[in-house]
């Protein structure tokens, strides 16, 4: 099936798309800079760097993949069904893109050059809101379910699907785990926040059994990312912490965010020198700040200029030591991280 494919040029007459840089900062502070989508609220989220450098994202509301090129300005947009609402997306090494369809039971492979796309239907009636995509080290994908309670396995080749259940919830307004932000640490063993228990998971990949650690009573884990060293980092949605899980022992510690209860944490990355960055969404302009794994500090803050709405998901590049972000304002942005030791 064929998308159509629209390309929107910023040459000239593009002020209101140029980048936002937030200004006031210091030389330990990320520079932010933020590009106006110019598809109108349509929640821009999730980016993810490409092979060749353009810049992929999703419109959730707005039911379309697109991308950026942050050397020209230039938005390229694939048009994808009315209702789709794309959550998620990843970019394999040939430039293929996958992506999450939220609402309609379903992970997308879309063809850039052609703009082919090829729907891969979930097999299990409850898994219709495929969540959050992570390639593992074999081009295949885990990917969370959210509201179907699941932990997906898509192999890229076969395009076989295979699911392990989360925990069920007693009480409440619902009664799944709601796996939500995953990440795969150096074994190739994905791990999962719970987001509607205060718990992490991890799944064994060879025989899919689920692993769980609990953290603190009323902890509310949303997103999570791993150091070098296998160490777990999460964020506390619901309690305004970042906590550190390690496996076999589990729960390590916890520190306040700086805007506690309130600060809603949310999006999160982890660069090369494993310094965690992060947004608090609950106070307006959102908040991006940094901590220091190695001395457990949290380092250099910034505002979000355009205000940022809810930050959901981050991706760090490596090659550009900068993280990648969608808004809810409309935006994408890039932080270009400071050098390793200039925190403090």
């Amino acid at each position: 099936m064929r998308w159509r494919r629209a390309a929107l040029a910023l040459a000239g007459a593009g002020a209101i798309l140029a980048p936002v840089v937030a200004s006031g900062q210091s030389a330990s502070d990320p520079r932010l800079e933020e590009w106006t989508v110019p598809y109108p609220e349509s929640r821009p989220r999730d980016p993810y760097v490409g092979p060749d450098g353009r810049v992929w994202f999703v419109g959730q509301a707005g039911h379309y993949v697109a991308n950026l090129d942050p050397a020209t300005g230039e938005f390229t947009r694939y048009d994808l069904e009315d209702g789709t609402g794309p959550h998620n997306l990843i970019v394999g090494d040939d430039g293929t893109v996958y992506y999450a369809g939220n609402r309609v039971a379903h992970i997308g492979v879309l063809d850039p050059e052609t703009g082919d796309l090829e729907k891969i239907m979930m097999p299990d009636e409850r898994a219709q809101d495929p969540h959050t995509l992570i390639w593992n080290g074999d081009g295949d994908i885990w990917f969370t379910v959210q509201m179907g309670n699941l932990i997906g396995f898509l192999d890229t080749s076969t395009r076989s699907v295979r699911f392990v259940e989360a925990p069920e919830v007693e009480g409440g307004r619902s009664t799944t785990s709601r796996p939500y932000g995953i990440k795969l640490d150096s074994h190739q063993r994905p791990w999962v926040a719970l987001f509607n228990t205060n718990l992490i998971g991890m799944v064994d990949p060879g025989s899919f059994e689920l692993i769980t650690y609990e953290l603190p009573e009323g902890a509310r884990p949303r997103r999570l990312v791993i150091d070098s060293r296998d160490r777990i980092w999460y964020v506390d949605y619901a309690r305004g912490k970042l906590g550190r899980v390690v496996e076999g022992t589990g729960f390590q510690r916890e520190w306040d965010l700086p805007d506690g209860d309130g600060s809603r944490p949310y999006g999160m990355a982890i660069d090369a020198a494993d310094r965690v960055w992060l947004v608090e969404t609950g106070i307006q302009p959102n908040r991006f700040i940094g901590f220091d794994t190695g001395s457990e500090e949290f380092i250099g803050s910034v505002t979000v200029e355009s205000g940022g709405g809810t930050i959901r998901n981050m991706y760090y590049d490596p090659d550009t030591n900068s993280i990648w972000f969608g808004t809810d304002v409309n935006t994408v942005g890039r932080a270009v991280l400071p050098a390793a030791g200039t925190g403090g």
